[in-house]
């Protein structure tokens, strides 16, 4: 069984809730039905992974949805305690074209949804539709592995991207928001911030670059002559402090009545190494461990 609450990808849950209006099916137990929502009881959701809207782009949609109305329902949420209330998990853009259209209401599913599912549709609708920048997804895989504690496995497995892929997307979070910003803005492309995220100040590198124009290739070359950032990896693998692990080293050293050694890896993973001094000593773990003579 999946360990994520979607359980499925943004195709599947398009085919089962389907995409012409008026019309209803059922989902488990649940009702999910199209209908049209006012505009004024939609709000938009603060985890929402984009967070950038190109605003000619809206302007385009919004003509063409006073010529043909919203096409495609978008996908919503209730709001816990506050009846009538509703949160976008999928289709803000539509929704932002249809303000701007100057309609009043909206087409829309209405789904009972947990805050880890609506972050991972939200999240698998982006990605797919290669909605986001890179500033963005990285920002948007970082918030779900804290808020739902997902591993970088996990969300590779969620999203169908390598963890190679994530690892290195992720190294953007380490950047000052001004080279986050030449990012998202096209000024400086991920490659070239993925190699200066190691420096000790990426800013100062960031603009040598876009003034001299340089490829990642010699922005490689240049970054092994700068100082290093003492920060950049305690950031990147999102590791425990020392007093943790020494602790956690204690703790399961003292219920085994053996020496523990925790080394935490890159990305989350890593290994516990328990030592014992005898085979009955190794007895005595093995039973402690599966609770079992």
């Amino acid at each position: 069984m999946s360990k994520f609450g979607l359980g499925r990808n943004l195709d599947d849950l398009q085919n089962e809730i389907g995409v012409a209006p008026d019309i209803s099916i059922l989902s488990g137990t649940e009702r999910v039905v199209v209908r049209q929502i006012p505009l004024v009881q939609i709000s938009v959701n603060p985890d929402q992974p984009r967070k950038t809207f190109n605003q000619s782009d809206l302007n385009d949609l919004a003509a063409s949805i006073k010529e043909k109305g919203v096409l495609t329902p978008i996908l919503l949420r209730t709001v816990k305690n506050r009846p009538y209330a509703y949160e976008i998990v999928a289709g803000e853009r539509r929704y932002r074209a249809s303000k701007i259209a100057g309609l009043t209401e909206i087409p829309a599913f209405i789904k009972n949804l947990g805050d880890d599912n609506a972050m991972e549709i939200a999240l698998i609708e982006n990605v797919q539709r290669e909605n986001l920048n890179p500033i963005e997804e990285a920002a948007a895989y970082v918030n779900l592995m804290n808020k739902c504690k997902y591993t970088m496995d996990d969300v590779s497995r969620l999203i169908g991207k390598s963890e190679s892929y994530i690892k290195n997307l992720i190294r953007l979070n380490a950047l000052p928001e001004s080279v986050k910003k030449m990012v998202e803005q096209g000024e400086l492309s991920a490659s070239h911030a993925r190699t200066i995220v190691v420096a000790e100040n990426p800013e100062e590198l960031a603009r040598e670059i876009i003034q001299n124009k340089m490829s990642v290739a010699d922005t490689e070359k240049r970054v092994k002559r700068v100082a290093r950032s003492t920060k950049t990896r305690k950031f990147i693998n999102n590791a425990m402090d020392a007093d943790i692990i020494t602790e956690m080293t204690q703790r399961i050293g003292r219920a085994l009545m053996s020496r523990v050694k925790i080394t935490e890896r890159r990305g989350g993973a890593g290994t516990i190494t328990i030592k014992f001094n005898t085979r009955a000593h190794l007895d005595e773990i093995v039973e402690k461990i599966s609770g079992k003579k």
